[in-house]
């Protein structure tokens, strides 16, 4: 068995600066004005257990938006890299809390967009999951409804209902950072068919393009594929999806023991991760797959 490494795989730029700014809260919190010595993240900072086990261990708490603390006093509370509502950071200002904010730059900017947008009369398309803390976060910042579609199928429904409805609308589409560049194009082209004038934004992220890109170079080397990273990860998830597309055996893999017995069975393996998952547990990964041959 040969194992053969993508390319590109590690922390992206936003989950490196969430964690770099947890791990700064962490060193602040033993300073003696401190009303607690607790740090808060607003939800699971970011989609990997492994990390946000080592934070707990370290003093890293996860609040709930449902059920906040009534008096968070100068408790840093850091909102995660996928971004939250403005409602939710002033709730949290009004309850005391020093917010941190780690939102990811990029999910950052589909704010502004979205907000920019709406407000001068577009009605807005939202491409990813429904229930996704990113979608959730843009949606947010929409001035009234707004349309969230995870398929082609969707959005063609989504399209022609409105189409009928406002077909003189003014549409623009967004979408998550994660989502697959020819899954968003398609998405778009079929919101096109009702309203050729769409904007198309870009927001796919960078690193999200380049990991599928490495992925794809990747599957035309080996006989099957593991992925390094969390099952909760939107995009560790869309790039099981891409492998599988690309019609290699494919498994996500968050600890060495998830590691399919089956894997012994294929001569060259190889080895994608998470824009969430961290290089140690790559290198684990690796080294357990290595030493399995």
């Amino acid at each position: 068995m040969k194992v053969r490494r993508a390319r590109v795989s590690g922390f992206c730029m936003g989950v490196r600066r969430a964690v770099n700014m947890a791990q700064d809260a962490l060193g602040a919190s033993v300073n003696p004005g401190r009303v607690s010595g607790k740090v808060y993240t607003l939800g699971p900072l970011i989609h990997n257990p492994q990390v946000l086990e080592d934070l707990k261990e370290q003093g890293v708490e996860i609040l709930d938006e449902a059920s906040l603390p009534n008096d968070l006093s100068n408790s840093p509370v850091i909102i995660r890299a996928h971004g939250v509502s403005p409602v939710i950071e002033a709730e949290l200002v009004q309850r005391g809390a020093r917010v941190i904010d780690a939102t990811c730059p990029h999910v950052k900017s589909s704010h502004t967009k979205a907000k920019e947008l709406s407000e001068a009369g577009f009605r807005i398309f939202l491409a990813g999951e429904m229930d996704h803390g990113e979608i959730i976060g843009i949606r947010s910042y929409v001035k009234g409804s707004c349309l969230i579609v995870v398929n082609t199928d969707e959005a063609k429904n989504a399209a022609l209902e409105l189409s009928h409805s406002e077909p003189d609308a003014k549409t623009a589409l967004i979408g998550q950072t994660t989502i697959n560049t020819e899954e968003y194009c398609a998405i778009g082209q079929e919101i096109k068919t009702f309203f050729p004038d769409l904007e198309i934004i870009q927001t796919i992220c960078g690193a999200t393009r380049e990991r599928q890109e490495a992925l794809r170079e990747l599957c035309g080397q080996v006989d099957a594929v593991i992925i390094a990273g969390g099952r909760e990860s939107a995009n560790t998830r869309r790039l099981l999806f891409l492998a599988h597309e690309m019609g290699k055996p494919a498994w996500i893999v968050e600890t060495p023991e998830d590691i399919p017995p089956e894997i012994g069975t294929y001569e060259k393996i190889g080895l994608s991760a998470g824009a969430s998952t961290p290089d140690s547990h790559i290198d684990e990964i690796e080294k357990v797959l290595k030493c399995a041959q």
